[in-house]
C-alpha cells in the first residue's frame, strides 16, 4: 500500500524500465531472504519481516507498472490485453500452490527455505529477460492530469470504489477457499490448497481469458455488471447453502465472477480518462489493494466472533453489490 501511494508521485521520475527492475531485484531479495535473513538478524521474526517488506515493494512496483505498460503497447484492442495480462496472475498462482504443495509432500516441509531460495529464481530470471524489452517512454507530465485534477473527477471516484470492491471480493474468497474447503468438506489441509484456491484461480483466469478471447463480441460494462451479479448469487449460495458440496461449488463460481473485475476497472479508467497517467494506474492499484487487505481481515473478523464462516461471507455480498453501484455509474458517465 505505500508503494503503490509513492508511485504515483515518483515512478515516472525513476522510470518505467528501472522501476520495474528494481521491483524484480527487491522481490529476488525478499523471496530469498525469507530462508536467510532470520539466520542474519538478532530474532528470526524480525529476519521474517525485513524479507516480507522486500517482496512487498516490488509486489507493490510491479502492480502498478505492468499496467499502464501494456497499456501503452501498440494493440488494437486495450481491454482484451489488459484481461490477458491479468490472467497470468491466475496461473502464475496455481503452479505456485500445487508446486509448492508437491514440494512439501515430496520433499517435506521442513526444507521450506530451499523452496524459498528456488521462488527466488523466477523474478531473476525474468528481471535479465525484461532488460532486454523495449519500453515505450511514460507520458509527459503536461499531458496527464495531476492528483488534484483526478481527486475533482466524479468518475475517478466511482472507479476506486470498484477497485476497493473488485480487490475484496476476489480476495475474500481466495484468502478463505482453503479453511473453507477444510471446514465445510472435512477435508485435509493438502487437499484443501490444491481444490479451493486452486480451484478459485483457474476459474477467475478463465474468465479473464474468455474475455480477451470474445471482447469483440462484448460489452466490457454490461459483462461486469453481470459478473457482479453472479458474484452475489455465489456468495449467497456460499452463505446459506446448507450442502457444503453446493457452497464449495459456489466459491469456483466465486471465481468466474470476480475475474473481470479487476482488468476491466483499469480498462475502463484507461478509456475514460486517458490522461490519467501512471499515477491513476498506482491509485487504482491501493485500491485495489485496500480490498484486498480490507475483504479478508472483515469475513475473519466475523469468522473469530461467530465461529461460522458462512457469516463472514454473508457480510461479503456488500462488495459485489457496491461494484454494481459503481460500473453503472461509470456506464452512464461520459467520457473526459
Amino acid at each position: 500500500l505505500t508503494v503503490d501511494l509513492l508511485a504515483v508521485k515518483y515512478v515516472d521520475r525513476i522510470g518505467h524500465k528501472n522501476a520495474i527492475l528494481i521491483a524484480h531485484g527487491t522481490i529476488a531479495m525478499g523471496l530469498a531472504g525469507l530462508a536467510i535473513f532470520p539466520v542474519l538478524f538478532p530474532t528470526p521474526y524480525t529476519g521474517l519481516l525485513m524479507a516480507v517488506v522486500l517482496y512487498a515493494i516490488g509486489g507493490g512496483l510491479i502492480e502498478v507498472l505492468v499496467s499502464p505498460i501494456v497499456e501503452s503497447c501498440p494493440t488494437k484492442n486495450k481491454s482484451a490485453t489488459m484481461s490477458l495480462l491479468h490472467s497470468f496472475y491466475c496461473w502464475g498462482h496455481v503452479f505456485v500452490v500445487i508446486a509448492s504443495t508437491l514440494f512439501f509432500v515430496v520433499v517435506g516441509i521442513d526444507h521450506w527455505q530451499t523452496l524459498a531460495i528456488i521462488w527466488a529464481c523466477v523474478p531473476i530470471a525474468n528481471g535479465i529477460y525484461f532488460y532486454f524489452v523495449p519500453i515505450v517512454p511514460s507520458p509527459s507530465g503536461e499531458h496527464t492530469l495531476s492528483i488534484r485534477g483526478l481527486g475533482k473527477n466524479k468518475l475517478f471516484w466511482a472507479l476506486i470504489l470498484i477497485m476497493i470492491c473488485a480487490g475484496a471480493a476476489e480476495q475474500s474468497m481466495s484468502q478463505w477457499a482453503s479453511t473453507f474447503a477444510e471446514t465445510g468438506l472435512g477435508v485435509s489441509k493438502t487437499i484443501g490448497d490444491l481444490a479451493g484456491p486452486c480451484l478459485f484461480a483457474i476459474c477467475m483466469g478463465l474468465a479473464r481469458v474468455f474475455y480477451a478471447k470474445m471482447s469483440h463480441r462484448i460489452n466490457l460494462s454490461n459483462f461486469m455488471l453481470g459478473s457482479g451479479v453472479l458474484c452475489i448469487v455465489s456468495y449467497g449460495i456460499i452463505a446459506f447453502s446448507p450442502v457444503p458440496v453446493f457452497a464449495f461449488m459456489a466459491s469456483a463460481l466465486c471465481g468466474l465472477s470476480v475475474g473481470i473485475m479487476w482488468p476491466g476497472t483499469v480498462s475502463i479508467g484507461a478509456e475514460k480518462i486517458p490522461s490519467g497517467g501512471t499515477g491513476m494506474f498506482a491509485f487504482f492499484a491501493l485500491a485495489g489493494d485496500i480490498g484486498c487487505a480490507t475483504g479478508p481481515t472483515v469475513v475473519g473478523a466475523i469468522f473469530e466472533q461467530t465461529n461460522i464462516l458462512q457469516w463472514g461471507f454473508t457480510f461479503a455480498m456488500i462488495f459485489p453489490i457496491l461494484l454494481l453501484v459503481g460500473v453503472w455509474f461509470c456506464k452512464k458517465h461520459r467520457s473526459v
